[in-house]
């Protein structure tokens, strides 16, 4: 099996500790663990053995992931190392090759990657930029027209990452009815959903179907993402499954990042989290809207409904990739360029920092935009 070069991750893991001003991150700035715990759980927390966990998690933690989905009970839950193991064992898990899968473009890269290496064939459905509307569309037509009796997986991104869109739940639901005609599941990653800027927190895939299955984890909308926790939420049968194929990767979360999970995840920190994250994505949204509105000769957004990212398309005589290693190196600046979701002519902005750092690399931003278009 080969498996291709994961060119976002690569980027961001190279740089991101290198400049000095980071805007690829797709998160908001993260918390402290000073910030989730009171005296009591601090001192409890230093008295937690450091051995093996659970290693599909603790039942109190599956317990409160599974009250975030409805009919859900801890059978129904697996914990992982983060959201992208979560998708990387759902993908092993159900495609062999032969298989077919299709997957929301743009999209967060890594299965389009698994997608590739495990079954061979991959069709990209692509979400339509509407700017008259203000918002990216479904086209559930062509969607329809790309999943077949061969589909075995759909996989939709939502909240999307890179451009902040988000399906309602009847859209969700003519999804799940496409992949019923042919038997073919849905896997949801919804890393980004409770980071909505109106407060509504995005429907999940799952219960709408019963081959629906849902990833997600603590790095994006909750600003955790040191504690690399992440869940996958299916059938009894799937998780089973998708637990023995953890045991081949990583066995078990840690115990210190199962604990703290429990801890962010009960229902009043899960909510004060949340509105730190909303707080924030409404304060520096504007600043990022208005500095592009005063690009507008260059710059063209349709602004995200969640989620920590702008995703502007730019008319600049310039590759989003050469852009991007040119805010590098001259102003040590770093964004993700759109090249890397297969879609040059856009650059993905990060806006979940603080203002300051946000203002500092929008400016930065601005020198090289200016030069480029020669004003």
């Amino acid at each position: 099996m080969k498996i291709e070069p994961f060119d976002m991750e690569r980027w961001q893991s190279t740089w991101e500790n290198e400049v000095s001003c980071n805007l690829s991150e797709s998160g908001v700035h993260p918390l402290r663990v000073a910030d989730l715990l009171d005296a009591g759980q601090a001192a409890a927390l230093l008295e937690q053995e450091l051995g093996y966990p659970q290693t599909n998690g603790t039942r109190a933690l599956r317990q409160t992931i599974a009250a975030l989905y409805p009919g859900a009970t801890a059978e129904n839950v697996e914990v992982t190392n983060g959201g992208a193991e979560a998708n990387f064992v759902v993908a092993w898990r159900f495609l062999e090759p032969g298989d077919e899968a299709v997957l929301m473009v743009p999209n967060y890269m890594q299965l389009r990657g698994l997608a590739r290496a495990f079954a061979g064939k991959l069709h990209e459905w692509p979400l339509v930029a509407s700017y008259e509307t203000g918002r990216w569309k479904a086209d559930l037509e062509h969607l329809a027209r790309l999943v077949s009796d061969r589909t075995k997986l759909v996989f939709i991104c939502n909240p999307n990452n890179p451009t902040g869109a988000r399906f309602d739940g009847v859209t969700l639901d003519k999804i799940c009815r496409i992949a019923g005609r042919h038997g073919a599941w849905v896997v949801a990653d919804e890393i980004y959903r409770g980071a909505e800027l109106d407060g509504e927190e995005t429907p999940t895939v799952w219960g709408r179907y019963e081959r629906a299955v849902a990833t997600c984890g603590l790095s994006k909308a909750y600003g955790l993402p040191g504690l690399r926790v992440g869940w996958i939420v299916a059938p009894p049968e799937v998780v089973d499954a998708t637990w023995m194929h953890h045991d081949y990767t990583t066995i078990a979360p840690s115990a210190l990042s199962d604990r703290l999970a429990t801890i962010a995840l009960a229902p009043a920190s899960r909510a004060k989290i949340l509105d730190r994250t909303r707080s924030i994505l409404r304060a520096n949204l504007p600043v990022v809207r208005g500095w592009l509105e005063s690009r507008a000769d260059v710059f063209r957004l349709i602004p995200p409904e969640a989620g920590a990212i702008v995703y502007p398309s730019y008319n600049l005589p310039i590759n989003s990739t050469a852009l991007a290693e040119r805010l590098r190196r001259d102003e040590s600046l770093l964004v993700v360029p759109g090249d890397q979701f297969g879609m040059d002519g856009y650059v993905r902005i990060g806006y979940g920092g603080t203002g300051a750092h946000l203002g500092e690399g929008l400016g930065r931003l601005d020198r090289v935009v200016r030069t480029l278009a020669g004003v």
